[in-house]
């Protein structure tokens, strides 16, 4: 049993100090796959790696009758976490675009916004829900992959498929999802 589903199961048990002693232990892989995530992301990103992991934190522990099913569990939580953090992002920028939060702005302040991919984002953020209905293993997979940048690998271990099934499911659901963004009505 690894320390991190030790500690988990101390966190469910009751333990206060639980989540001080996990933090530690999960905190850079988390960083590591926030920062592989966001060097994925459009030019212009205010989003920083530590952030994300930061506020996935938050969202993870601040809920105190959360139940982890091990390490497993833990970190497709955190991909779901981080989905969320960048999707309900791109929401909030593209109703600002759309002329949501408008405020008056000195001509000398602005920036020149760089392009991004925020409706992009938002239409595999809905593809991949309709993918969770009907292959709930592979969008979780597509989480750990897209969202939170674990490779192959380690996506399969945290599932606990093997490599080459989630290889399999990584190719269909790509083409899945291409199909749907390309075709939403279908």
């Amino acid at each position: 049993m690894s320390d991190v589903t030790r500690i988990l199961e101390a966190a469910q048990q009751g333990d206060p100090t639980a989540a001080d002693q996990l933090l530690p232990l999960v905190y850079e892989e988390l960083r590591r796959l926030a920062a592989h995530k966001m060097a994925n992301e459009a030019g212009g990103q205010t989003l920083q790696p530590t952030a994300l992991v930061h506020e996935a934190w938050l969202r993870l522990v601040g809920n105190e009758n959360q139940k982890w099913d091990g390490r497993a569990h833990f970190f497709a939580a955190a991909a779901e976490a981080m989905r969320r953090i960048l999707i309900d992002r791109a929401r909030r920028k593209r109703a600002a675009r759309h002329g949501g939060d408008q405020q008056r702005v000195d001509i000398q302040d602005v920036d020149i916004a760089s392009p991004d991919d925020d409706d992009q984002l938002l239409a595999l953020s809905e593809a991949l829900d309709k993918l969770a209905v009907q292959h709930k293993a592979e969008a979780e997979l597509v989480k750990l992959r897209y969202f939170v940048g674990m490779p192959n690998d380690e996506a399969a271990e945290v599932l606990g498929i093997s490599p080459r099934t989630a290889k399999y499911y990584w190719t269909h659901a790509r083409a899945w999802l291409f199909r749907q963004m390309e075709c939403p009505e279908e």
